[in-house]
């Protein structure tokens, strides 16, 4: 299991965002880490025998939180950059390639994900795992997982394929929960339960978090779901697009967790102009932000929060301007910067360790260089993480007062060598398939 830190690191004179609305942080300041946490932020703060990190000219600021993310596709990095259709993605992904996925295929997509992630300044992932074909493939993920150093809440899910079994998944659920949710680990377990209401008593009986991907035209949440302890601050909503009024109503009164995935939920056509990051706000809800899946985009959160303000806004401006009334405001930057951290933190039931800058707290921290050109100058520091900087500018990354990015470069990676695991991993499953990515079937036009 991982280990926290135990060196003092102070990162000096940085632009600071806290995230914390009850903190009165000094514009340029100091953040001290030691042991793990959140010792002091302020100005000038004067500490002997710490590692200093010079943060002048740069952000310093929560790690970001990826709040829905497959990570097993790993290897199938934009493989289906154009699909538009749900059961076309299903049919690549789980039965032609996920069928033949090995443990050391999971763990080699989880791990480069993972990295991929951490690199980009996110320090949680909500891993959605609809791929659990056996507990060797499990073990593997949560292995990848670990040793990558980010803090992920594993969730649990039957395969997508036909010719994988989920038979082990509920009694698998007891040995997960004593081998990682009993400590204070970076790594935990859930369960991706879709709507088994006989898996959702097993995780409820383990105290674990349950996942369910929710198209409305496509799940419909039944009255048995109303059982007592099944529905709470427990459960984790995913997508949430084209949801009837009367299942927004019961999930807001069950205080439920709700993500939402801007770049695919548009990709697939999922969400209409009602926008299902608007209606979880309306509903008094705090919907977080996942990246879904690496088969179109990159592991990075910030094409999310971009795709966030702008579809907001075009959404509700096309119902202003179709003549409806009280229609919600335009999206902030300080809202999206919540989605991708605070909501992130609560969906993950995190929210009293990570999240936030503040005395106390897991030292999740990241700073961003802002000497980029496209960056400079800084005049409004949310404005800036929000719609100017990129993965780029990522300089530190620290997870539990562990660095594991540091100089814009990650920390005892051998990337030459997972390169060449990554892509063997790719060939196998290419070869044991017989498929033919798209990309490799399109002509590539180069000027003379």
């Amino acid at each position: 299991m991982s280990t926290q830190g135990n060196l003092r690191t102070l990162f000096k004179d940085g632009t600071i965002i806290t995230m914390d609305r009850t903190i009165a942080a000094p514009p340029v300041g100091d953040v001290l880490v030691e042991n793990g946490q959140i010792a002091a932020i302020g100005a000038n703060l004067q500490v002997a025998d710490a590692e200093v990190v010079d943060a002048a000219g740069s952000i310093v600021m929560p790690g970001l939180i990826d709040a829905h993310h497959h990570m097993w596709l790993g290897v199938m990095r934009r493989m289906m950059p154009d699909v538009d259709d749900l059961f076309t993605y299903i049919d690549v992904v789980a039965e032609t390639l996920g069928s033949h996925y090995r443990p050391l295929d999971m763990y080699l997509s989880t791990k480069l994900t993972a990295l991929a992630c951490l690199d980009a300044g996110i320090t949680t992932v909500i891993d959605a795992c609809h791929s659990s074909r056996s507990p060797e493939h499990t073990d593997a993920a949560l292995d990848a997982l670990d040793g990558s150093g980010i803090r992920a809440l594993h969730m649990v899910g039957a395969a997508m394929d036909k010719k994988a079994s989920a038979a082990h998944i509920p009694g698998d659920l007891e040995r997960l929960a004593d081998n990682w949710n009993q400590g204070d680990g970076l790594v935990r377990v859930g369960l991706f339960g879709q709507l088994n209401i006989d898996w959702w008593r097993a995780a409820r009986a383990l105290d674990m978090r349950i996942l369910t991907e929710f198209i409305g035209d496509l799940a419909k949440l039944g009255p048995e779901f109303d059982e007592p302890g099944l529905l709470g601050t427990h459960n984790i909503f995913n997508h949430c697009t084209r949801v009837p009024e009367e299942t927004w109503k019961r999930l807001a009164a069950a205080g439920v967790n709700v993500t939402v995935n801007p770049r695919s939920d548009a990709l697939f056509g999922f969400d209409d102009e009602s926008f299902a990051w608007q209606r979880a706000v309306d509903h008094g809800l705090t919907p977080a932000l996942g990246i879904d899946l690496d088969t179109a985009f990159g592991s990075d959160l910030f094409g999310e929060m971009h795709a966030l303000f702008g579809q907001q806004r075009s959404a509700m401006r096309y119902r202003r301007f179709r003549g409806e009334e009280n229609v919600p405001a335009p999206i902030s930057v300080q809202a999206v910067l919540e989605a991708a951290t605070v909501n992130g933190a609560r969906a993950a039931g995190l929210e009293d360790r990570i999240g936030t800058l503040a005395v106390g707290r897991e030292a999740d921290v990241i700073m961003v260089r802002t000497d980029d050109v496209a960056v400079f100058p800084v005049t409004d520091p949310v404005g800036t993480i929000v719609q100017a900087v990129e993965r780029a500018n990522v300089d530190t990354v620290m997870v539990a007062g562990e660095i594991r990015k540091r100089g814009g470069k990650l920390v005892g990676v051998d990337l030459p060598k997972l390169q060449s695991e990554v892509n063997g991993s790719l060939a196998y499953l290419l070869e044991a398939s017989g498929y033919q990515p798209e990309g490799s079937r399109k002509r590539v036009f180069v000027a003379a």
